[in-house]
């Protein structure tokens, strides 16, 4: 990968030469004006992300593409496959070319070469005339005008892919500012790496992000409102912006001269004009010494108020206007006052004006402008420049100029604020603070029922523009922050929480951080704190989606999930028919459904089958055994496909107690029975959902004895039901590896011919510094197995383990434990076989790596060997 430097924009003039290069008494040129930062919450992603790959990864870094190169990385990779969205900036002049497939290209990769399936978006083909789609190198779509390139600056574009929708558009956040839309017919749902390349000239990348994408027609990215600094007439200023509740989002130009939050005043000029100020405010733009006597007031008796007020001007607004007469007395009072960017900018234009003279007129309007001032810093925060964002921070932490203290109930005080910046993030507290209850007058405000670390973290975003909080937070702190964001319409924050909680989301459905319920947890801990929130209904769609997507394990592993209100629950189950579409759905019997929906109902805290219940029921009534949940039965039990259950367990159903006593399911079961009994002579009206089998390609492959033939090796030696056996390690099926080098005693076909075998063994290797012993097993890149048994042989050898685990992973490198052995005796004869079942929540989870991997020395003639000595592997479970 050729990286290098941004390029560069060339130079420009300064602002005073662009501000005296202007005709005498002419108006600045208007230019497009940059945006303010979104202003309404990001609701997130659909598929999750993508909630659920590693779901929105950054990189801050900056990359050059040489000519017909291509930059590749794992950072550039979809939340998931067929769906995402990458956003960046670019500069070029033509030609911004990024491709999307299925592996990671190399480094000298070029689309026109690319045998494989693929998209290809240039964005100003035709030397900067046209936008152009390519699918597997054939031109889809060739459009003029649309999307084009600027080699003078960096320009921000984003491109989603969603099951073959591919939109574009320019901007920073996804939806936005959509150019194009173009839907693929035969969709590739199976790309999800992205390069970054060019054609005959550089092209400069920076800003890259990898988010989740959406459905079209979805609610999300593009709920995002912003607010532009707009002119009018000779007057820059920020357009506030009008929510929902038609309360107005308060700048800080709102605060030039205003007596809200005033705690200083200037008094200017022979007639003693006062005009009120806010300490935070200037302490944070230059040095203004406040009287000793009252702390407060700053005398200016030799000052004009023309003069001050286009200092307080460029302060609170960041651009002033003031006459040529005037501009050496606004000199001298910034530099009195130490405003350093509004002394740079006032020399640098009596210096332009001492070069022409002919420039000078003490008449002429001169506009001084802060814009560049502070590029570097965040966009997101509502405070420009000239106020140094470092002070505001060091404010924040000293307390000084605060005229507010912050205590949260039970905890304490939790800082001591500005109600000036406060007003700045939150409409809701702005009107608390300005409404006249005692809140607007009081230096104590007292907040009940919230967390006091969110509560800072919330107050620290205020104040710095940043979201301090590690992923390990996700189901405590960072929720919390996310209902406070909402709660107090912080609405960058929220989209920061949204944000971090699909990175989160995506780790842990990549990584497979289940052992401990991580996934789980997380995805009910933000189904109930989002649920509420209408503004982050696309989160919820995601984890609705991964619960759904999950449900065997999601509703096994803990039962949080009974805690999810009725209409998510409903909605976790409306969902499953939406993954059938992708074949994503991991439900292995209808009776798990079942299962699960009676124990919603029943609101208990373990689980219980269906047989379980119908017991409650001969010594209860329905109305005592669910309680208030017993009407969302009628709608909840729809939902449950019966009649692909077996006929055995209908009619042991249709004679319980719950057949008895709850007509809904005695209705439903009648239902499958018939539709059982009739078979291909279904009636025409049994073609709702409830009557189709799920689109799921899961395999059971059950154990019956040791060494027989109904496990996944076994059938991956039949290419899956295709032909007769063979070594499936031969048909490349499958693959074998050992911890130790191949030899002729670590044979990876000898582990799978079902041949017995004298020596077959892998030998020991250090891991993380520790001695490991292991055979792993590939189940293929298309394939995954949720191991429900497991079966192993001896080999000759009288070495046996004793000490070991079995483990499933989806990468070979992060591993979760599916059953673990200790001073485990059952194997003790050469050539014996020995089988153990795997239960519980790991039984749940799919895997594409599975290894036996010694954790301790073996027994047997040689003391403290870490020979791992078996000659057969079989796995058993659900299989796709």
């Amino acid at each position: 990968m050729y990286s290098a430097p941004c390029l560069r924009e060339p130079p420009s003039l300064t602002r005073a030469e662009q501000t005296v290069a202007l005709a005498p008494h002419s108006k600045p040129e208007a230019t497009p004006p940059p945006p303010l930062p979104p202003a309404a919450p990001l609701i997130l992603l659909p598929f999750l992300g993508c909630l659920m790959g590693r779901l929105a990864e950054e990189t801050k870094r900056s990359l050059t593409v040489a000519p017909f190169e291509c930059v590749w990385g794992e950072e550039f990779r979809f939340p998931e496959p067929g769906r995402g969205c990458i956003a960046f900036e670019a500069s070029a002049h033509n030609d911004v070319t990024l491709v999307f497939r299925q592996q990671l290209g190399s480094h000298h990769y070029h689309y026109k070469m690319d045998n494989s399936r693929h998209y290809t978006v240039i964005l100003g083909s035709h030397r900067n005339k046209r936008l152009k789609i390519e699918v597997d190198g054939r031109t889809v779509v060739d459009v003029a005008g649309i999307g084009l390139c600027c080699s003078s600056s960096f320009q921000s574009y984003w491109i989603s892919i969603y099951d073959g929708l591919i939109s574009i558009g320019q901007g920073k956040h996804p939806n936005t500012n959509l150019l194009f839309q173009w839907l693929d017919p035969d969709p590739n749902l199976n790309v999800q790496y992205v390069g970054l390349s060019s054609w005959d000239k550089h092209v400069g990348y920076r800003n890259i992000s990898i988010l989740p994408s959406a459905p079209q027609n979805s609610i999300l990215w593009n709920q995002i409102e912003y607010a532009y600094v707009e002119r009018d007439g000779d007057r820059e200023y920020a357009t506030r912006r009008v929510l929902e509740d038609d309360c107005e989002q308060r700048v800080l130009a709102d605060f030039l001269e205003n007596w809200d939050f005033s705690d200083a005043v200037f008094v200017v000029g022979t007639e003693r004009k006062v005009v009120p100020a806010h300490r935070v405010i200037l302490g944070a733009s230059g040095d203004f010494p406040f009287n000793s006597v009252d702390g407060a007031t700053i005398e200016l008796p030799s000052v004009s108020y023309p003069v001050l007020h286009s200092l307080l001007e460029y302060i609170y607004t960041g651009s002033t206007q003031i006459v040529d007469s005037r501009l050496s007395s606004l000199l001298e009072l910034s530099v009195q006052f130490k405003v350093e960017p509004l002394v740079k900018c006032c020399e640098e234009i009596i210096n332009s004006l001492k070069m022409d003279s002919k420039l000078y007129d003490p008449s002429k309007h001169l506009t001084l402008s802060s814009s560049g001032f502070q590029a570097h810093q965040l966009d997101s925060f509502p405070l420009k420049a000239p106020v140094n964002l470092q002070k505001i921070r060091q404010f924040f932490e000293s307390g000084e100029h605060s005229d507010i203290n912050i205590f949260v109930t039970g905890h304490g005080l939790v800082a001591r604020g500005h109600k000036l910046i406060l007003s700045l993030w939150s409409v809701p507290l702005a009107k608390m603070f300005t409404n006249g209850m005692k809140e607007s007058s009081a230096s104590d405000v007292f907040f009940e029922d919230v967390s006091a670390e969110a509560f800072f973290l919330l107050l620290r975003f205020m104040y710095c523009g940043e979201l301090m909080v590690a992923n390990s937070d996700i189901t405590s702190v960072l929720l919390q922050l996310l209902l406070l964001s909402d709660q107090f319409a912080v609405t960058i924050l929220q989209f920061e929480c949204c944000k971090r909680v699909m990175q989160c989301l995506s780790e842990l459905i990549q990584c497979r951080l289940t052992t401990e319920s991580l996934l789980q947890d997380t995805v009910c801990s933000v189904l109930k704190a989002v649920s509420s929130i209408p503004s982050c209904k696309l989160l919820e769609e995601i984890c609705t989606k991964k619960f759904a997507t999950h449900f065997d394990y999601c509703t096994t592993a803990c039962m949080d999930f009974v805690l999810l209100d009725e209409a998510t629950f409903m909605d976790i189950l409306q969902a499953i028919v939406v993954i059938l579409q992708h074949g994503d759905m991991t439900v292995t019997s209808e009776e798990k459904v079942l299962d699960a929906v009676l124990t919603w109902c029943l609101e208990t805290c373990e689980t219980f089958c269906w047989t379980s219940v119908d017991e409650f029921l001969s010594t209860s009534t329905p109305e005592q055994l669910f309680g208030e949940r017993l009407t969302a039965i009628n709608t909840l039990l729809p939902f449950v496909r019966f009649p692909l259950m077996q006929l055995s367990t209908l009619q042991r159903m249709g004679k319980s107690n719950l057949a008895n006593k709850i007509q809904v399911f005695r209705q439903l079961v009648t239902e499958a029975i018939e539709f059982s009994k009739a078979g291909q002579w279904m009636p025409t009206e049994h073609k709702c959902e409830r009557f189709q089998h799920r689109r799921s390609s899961y395999k059971e492959l059950q154990y019956i004895s040791d060494g027989d033939n109904n496990g996944v090796i076994y059938y991956a030696g039949t290419s899956f039901g295709k032909h007769q056996w063979m070594n499936p390690v031969l048909a490349k099926s499958i693959s074998v590896m050992a911890s130790s080098p191949n030899s002729r005693y670590t044979d990876p076909k000898a582990l799978v011919s079902k041949n017995y075998q004298g020596t077959c063994v892998a030998g020991p290797c250090i891991e993380d510094g520790k001695k490991r012993s292991w055979w792993m097993v590939d189940v293929g890149q298309d394939h995954q197995l949720m191991c429900n048994y497991y079966t192993v042989r001896q080999d000759g050898s009288t070495t046996f383990m004793r000490c070991w685990v079995l483990e499933g992973s989806m990468d070979g490198r992060n591993w979760t434990s599916l059953r673990v052995h200790e001073d485990d005796q059952t194997i003790c004869q050469p050539g014996q076989f020995a089988s153990w079942p795997v239960t519980g929540p790991p039984a749940l989870l799919p895997f594409r790596f599975f290894r036996i991997a010694l954790t301790g020395p073996a027994a047997g003639c040689v003391s403290g060997s870490w020979n791992l000595c078996i000659c057969f592997l079989e796995l058993y479970g659900y299989f796709r």
